[in-house]
């Protein structure tokens, strides 16, 4: 889930699931207070602007007089015609907020308070009409008046009622106030913790996870895997940690492999340069101790110790341009170079070579003698002279034969270097481009490299925007694929 939705939710339970439940309390427990209330004072309630302590407390006020006013009704109920004794209660009731109405028959006998007395003597209850009991009486919630009723009959049989009229003040009520306190204090309670639960599932519990995979990867452990657990910005995050971790993971292990090719190429090159050294380091005692006592043999030294130079020279040259291409620091020149041109001087500058080696060199030219390449000349000479030296290397027939062929297909050139040497196996045909790799496990000076010059001729192809691959069949011979894009110009606009 995502952040932003998150927070609309935290907002909407934090601020209107308590209001909404707040609502619901109040409507309950007022409901609550009311009934018991009116059950407790015997009030007949008719809505909620009953809500106030005023009822209890001025019907428990007003209760001692109640109590005298009954005993004096079974005392004396004549005594209810004497009008200053009517006043002395009235006075007594007053302090409470409270009036008295004598009724005789129909008729207002008495009212200690006569403006107030007008508007509710109409709607005063009848003779009878109500339970008796200290806990008798009448709520109006329009006037807010709490009226006590007491039923007698005069000396002349006549009916009378006193009623004491309470003015209930809109007090809130302090059982209302604990209960309802109570019950936001137990909502926002349980709201804030179901929030904060909420929260710490789907944040601090991600974050912690991601905080314990972050201290794996600092210690190097690239295998503790994080699922994805949504779809919002956490799974993002976790998706980033994964992909972190797989980069991390590819990288050193890249870096752990290239390590280790780096301590092969050291081995290999100190390999190879160790015998050429040796063959020098011959060949020039063999002179100075005289053992090449003729001008024939002096040559014959001379020129091996040339060819062990320039094969050490061989080997450091590609020790540089492998390092070149481990740092991507090749530098190119590219031409337009004619395909047709520039291949006929490569198999004439080849052609010497091969034939100084009793190898026949084949050429078929099937391209366009006016179709162009952008090429860099050097970089193109090193991959074709890589792999005619591979090719020379690895000739085991006495009559050794390399064909060169230029093919054309619609956008690009395919050049095809084969030879008729002992070929290669097809479980190491799939290896051959990549760095370091050696076919002749033996090393032997005769054919053993430093493995890293067909990496160097898929580097420079690719660079060039081609491709490589090579198709073998073991003790038939090898051939050498290469495709490179055409030159074409339409216009003012070249590609």
């Amino acid at each position: 889930m995502k952040f932003k939705t998150r927070l609309w939710i935290t907002f909407v339970t934090l601020i209107i699931l308590p209001v909404i439940l707040i609502s619901i309390a109040f409507t309950f427990i007022s409901v609550h207070v009311i009934k018991t209330g009116g059950k407790n004072y015997g009030i007949e309630v008719n809505d909620f602007t009953m809500l106030s302590d005023s009822i209890a407390d001025f019907a428990e006020l007003t209760d001692e007089t109640f109590y005298k006013l009954q005993v004096q009704v079974n005392l004396d109920s004549g005594r209810f015609l004497d009008e200053k004794y009517l006043g002395e209660i009235n006075e007594e009731i007053a302090k409470t907020a409270s009036y008295l109405i004598v009724r005789k028959d129909k008729q207002i006998y008495y009212t200690g308070n006569k403006t107030a007395s007008d508007k509710i003597s109409a709607r005063l209850p009848e003779y009878g009409s109500i339970n008796e009991g200290a806990d008798a009486g009448y709520y109006y919630s329009d006037m807010q008046k709490l009226v006590k009723q007491i039923d007698f009959v005069y000396p002349d049989n006549s009916m009378g009622s006193i009623f004491i009229v309470t003015k209930v003040n809109s007090v809130v009520s302090k059982t209302l106030i604990f209960y309802l306190f109570g019950s936001i204090v137990l909502i926002l309670l349980l709201t804030s913790i179901t929030v904060a639960e909420w929260i710490r599932k789907g944040i601090f519990l991600p974050l912690n996870e991601m905080n314990i995979a972050m201290y794996h990867i600092a210690n190097g452990n690239f295998d503790y895997v994080l699922e994805r657990k949504d779809n919002g910005e956490m799974g993002e995050l976790y998706q980033s940690y994964e992909d972190m971790r797989l980069k991390l993971k590819e990288s050193t292990e890249e870096m752990k492999q290239n390590e280790k090719q780096n301590k092969e190429l050291v081995s290999n090159i100190s390999h190879d340069l160790k015998t050429p050294i040796t063959s020098i380091k011959g060949y020039v005692e063999g002179i100075i101790d005289g053992v090449a006592d003729t001008p024939e043999k002096v040559d014959k030294y001379i020129k091996t110790i040339y060819t062990k130079a320039c094969d050490m020279d061989r080997l450091i040259t590609e020790l540089t341009f492998y390092s070149s291409i481990d740092s991507n620091r090749i530098a190119y020149h590219f031409h337009k170079l004619n395909i047709t041109d520039y291949f006929n001087d490569c198999v004439e500058d080849v052609g010497l070579e091969l034939e100084s080696k009793n190898i026949q060199l084949n050429y078929t030219n099937l391209v366009n003698s006016k179709t162009l390449i952008i090429a860099d000349p050097e970089q193109m000479k090193k991959v074709i002279n890589n792999i005619i030296g591979n090719s020379i290397k690895y000739m085991d027939k006495p009559k050794g034969v390399i064909d060169i062929r230029l093919l054309e297909d619609t956008d690009s050139i395919r050049i095809e270097i084969e030879d008729n040497g002992k070929g290669i196996a097809a479980k190491d045909l799939g290896n051959i481009f990549e760095r370091f790799f050696r076919t002749d496990a033996s090393r032997n000076s005769s054919q053993g490299g430093s493995g890293i010059g067909l990496s160097i001729v898929k580097k420079i192809i690719e660079d060039h925007g081609g491709y490589i691959w090579a198709t073998s069949k073991e003790g038939e011979g090898t051939c050498m694929h290469f495709v490179i894009r055409k030159y074409k110009e339409t216009g003012n606009t070249r590609k």
